[in-house]
């Protein structure tokens, strides 16, 4: 090996070298914000993530995602049952504004027992006469309210079925860029790097070029691993924008 290879070697390397400490580095910066959003104190300073780092197909279509958006979004049930909420309170107030009817009797007896005395009944029915008090402020100001909350929950209900249209968009493209992936540039470029570094143990070819061979390689790996974490945090804001984890 001449010293000019040699110095493409170390240079080589040192790529690799910078390359390993700044995924290292990164990583645990990633892993302090984590503990640090889910509270310092809930997990051990030395914790680590657990899981498979690979692809898992999402089988949901859109409209299976919207309906779960609409039975699991907490935004979006805590605007229906306002809805319900103002819908009842009407109910209420449209009820007192109608009269309620009394209905009194009475029983007296004059005089003594048997046919020397006499029996007294009466019946009496009263309902007050609401001229001009029919409760029709309240009426119309919970009127008002239900609609209020009705607009609140449509405008809620677009946000929810916007951010699942985002998230699942997000998640076609970075399916479409893993499903590349995989579909066997992978094994094209493990297999470019096993040639070279084969011709180059034999002689047929030069340092540069397997040096190269191992730069494509390297490069294809990364990608594949930033598209694969691409698509794994497009998982996770679908499932933010659904609210729930379970994509079933």
């Amino acid at each position: 090996m001449s010293e000019n290879d040699l110095l493409k070697i170390k240079l080589q390397l040192l790529q690799f070298q910078t390359d390993e400490q700044q995924a290292q580095l990164a990583k645990v910066q990633a892993l302090s914000d984590l503990r640090q959003l889910v509270g310092r104190e809930s997990v051990p300073a030395d914790f680590d993530v657990a899981g498979a780092f690979d692809y898992a197909a999402v089988t949901l279509q859109l409209a299976d995602l919207e309906r779960l958006a609409g039975e699991n979004r907490p935004d979006l049930r805590a605007a229906k049952q306002a809805v319900t909420a103002a819908q009842s309170q009407h109910a209420l107030a449209d009820a007192n504004g109608a009269q309620d009817l009394t209905v009194s009797g009475n029983y007296a007896r004059v005089g003594g027992l048997g046919s020397n005395g006499t029996s007294y009944a009466s019946v009496g029915v009263s309902i007050p006469l609401a001229i001009f008090d029919r409760n029709q402020g309240e009426i119309e100001r919970t009127r008002i309210a239900v609609t209020q909350a009705e607009q609140q929950q449509a405008e809620v209900s677009g946000q929810v079925m916007t951010d699942v249209k985002d998230a699942w968009e997000a998640l076609q493209r970075s399916d479409r860029i893993v499903r590349a992936y995989r579909s066997g540039f992978l094994e094209i470029s493990q297999k470019s790097r096993d040639i070279s570094e084969y011709a180059y143990q034999r002689g047929a070819t030069s340092l540069f070029d397997f040096l190269d061979a191992e730069r494509q390689y390297r490069a294809t790996q990364i990608g594949y691993r930033q598209a694969l974490a691409d698509y794994l945090t497009a998982v996770e804001q679908v499932r933010q924008s659904v609210g729930t984890r379970a994509l079933q």
